[in-house]
């Protein structure tokens, strides 16, 4: 099991590390926006954006391939489909708990993978994350990828929040 920390520098750039080494980062256009780049190990750049009119579904890209996709569910669990590997995936990122908040990631066989638990920061009126893996998250090649889109979702399930979309 590794433990992660994500710091928000502000509400659009967020930092993720493992043992205080900056690993990957997450930057969005602008405040409240979907579109984002995803930076990992400093060199390999994603771009992440919504498709389609309504934007429900986003996408995960690398020179203009899809490689990861993921959208809300009707019961408020966001779907992530992956291909990241060559091999199509799914997992689910669910809410948990209301006074001890925190949302867990599940492979298609219902394993936990990974729990994020927010905590908000006064002083930047922003989240940072603690996220806790299991062994079997970490046999998964892309797993920086994932934790980085995995913090995305959770921004996107705040933002649709706290618009009352969910």
């Amino acid at each position: 099991m590794k433990e992660y920390k994500v710091k928000s520098e502000d509400v659009r750039h967020f930092s993720l590390t493992l043992n205080e080494r900056e690993i990957g980062r997450l930057q969005y256009e602008k405040w409240f926006s979907f579109k984002a780049e995803m930076i990992v190990e400093g060199t390999n750049v994603y771009k992440i954006e919504p498709k389609g009119f309504w934007g429900t579904t986003i996408e995960l890209k690398h020179n203009d391939q899809v490689l990861l996709n993921f959208k809300m569910n009707w019961n408020g669990n966001i779907i992530i489909h992956s291909k990241l590997d060559g091999t199509e995936k799914d997992f689910v990122l669910k809410h948990k708990g209301i006074l001890k908040e925190s949302y867990v990631l599940l492979n298609k066989e219902e394993e936990d993978l990974l729990v994020i638990r927010p905590a908000f920061k006064w002083n930047k009126f922003n989240y940072d994350y603690d996220i806790f893996t299991t062994d079997r998250f970490d046999t998964y090649s892309f797993h920086t990828i994932l934790l980085l889109t995995t913090i995305h979702c959770v921004n996107y399930y705040m933002t649709m929040l706290s618009t009352g979309t969910v």
